[in-house]
């Protein structure tokens, strides 16, 4: 692999890291296009199998080579990859990146369960190579300030959560309908950012599961389903007590609801989207029955995530034990899914 150090010279800027694109969707896309902008990467390769979606990747990177897989790929003497394949493909996929030595950026989930999951980390540890989440929330100003308010304390002890994502539309890909292969229905695919957004502001871990999934207005009948509608409570191991439902296809009047409530002792904050939007957001402060305003729109944060890889892959960064987080999010989701069995 190439070496990502600097070429001491005249210059003291980072050279850029060549780094691949397996997937380049209008996820993959989005996600090349924030850190072309950034100028953190050289974008050399993609792998794609809809020829009209590669052509649209190449407007944004018109020197990149076509690979016909990721083998080939691999071959491209990388420094990082990013993941935007279906959810099945992502462990596998991410491993054997780690194992040639090369980055790896993934979108969510890393795998479809905390096995998987577990997997790619211990590959990404014995590589000592960079791997990150697609977990973009995170990076939002609204959740940043909510991250500030609970690190100053100044709402006391938490000891409520209430998360919501309700999607009214739901994925528009086949695969996502298919367990097998997404490793579940909305839990998977919303629910993920929800408990990792709690466990991660709380710094807290899952002592307790019950759930409750359907599909269609039915209970679930195993793991073989993907549920569109999901309610579980989880008991942190501080005691604090967390409330999560999300949905796909659910009449709620807007296009999205999307909220993390925290709940203390002296006061509370939450984030919520704003007039149903899945890109605006809001954060507020609550004290009795007043409310302030912490952070609010516009704030373009959906390729953050992707550029802060980036930039700790050009500044030669290798394992991150932070990404250990994961398998904790893992299991709770394994959790959720066992419990509602």
């Amino acid at each position: 692999m190439t070496d990502l150090l600097l070429q001491r010279g005249a210059s003291s800027e980072l050279r850029r890291p060549r780094v691949g694109f397996l997937g380049v969707g209008w996820i993959g896309r989005h996600r090349m296009a924030a850190m072309l902008d950034a100028g953190r990467i050289e974008a050399v390769a993609v792998a794609e199998p809809d020829p009209d979606m590669a052509r649209e990747a190449l407007v944004l990177a018109p020197d990149a080579t076509v690979c016909p897989d990721l083998d080939d790929l691999l071959a491209q003497d990388l420094d990082g990859l990013v993941i935007a394949t279906p959810s099945a493909l992502h462990a596998d996929q991410a491993q054997r990146a780690l194992d040639a030595g090369v980055a790896v950026f993934c979108q969510k989930p890393l795998g479809r369960n905390a096995q998987e999951t577990e997997a790619a980390i211990a590959a990404a540890r014995r590589a000592n190579r960079l791997l990150a989440v697609d977990l973009s929330y995170r990076f939002t100003a609204a959740v940043q300030a909510l991250k500030t308010q609970l690190e100053l304390g100044v709402m006391g002890r938490i000891h409520a959560v209430d998360l919501t994502f309700h999607n009214a539309y739901g994925p528009d890909k086949p695969w996502f309908y298919d367990a097998a292969l997404s490793g579940g229905g909305c839990v998977m695919d919303l629910g993920v950012h929800l408990v990792d957004l709690c466990l991660w502001l709380l710094d807290d871990a899952v002592a307790g599961v019950e759930a409750n999934l359907r599909r269609q207005g039915r209970p679930l009948a195993g793991r073989k389903e993907a549920e569109d509608y999901a309610v579980a409570t989880l008991i942190l191991k501080s005691g604090a007590v967390v409330r999560l439902a999300c949905s796909w296809r659910l009449p709620a009047g807007q296009d999205a609801v999307i909220e993390a409530a925290f709940y203390g002792e002296r006061g509370g904050a939450a984030l919520r989207n704003l007039g149903g939007s899945f890109y605006d957001f809001e954060a507020t402060a609550f004290e009795g029955v007043t409310r302030r305003v912490l952070a609010s729109p516009p704030d373009d944060w959906g390729g953050r995530a992707a550029q802060a890889w980036a930039q700790a892959l050009a500044e030669g960064k290798r394992y991150d034990p932070e990404v250990e987080r994961l398998v904790e999010v893992a299991r709770t989701l394994d959790r959720i899914y066992a419990a509602a069995a």
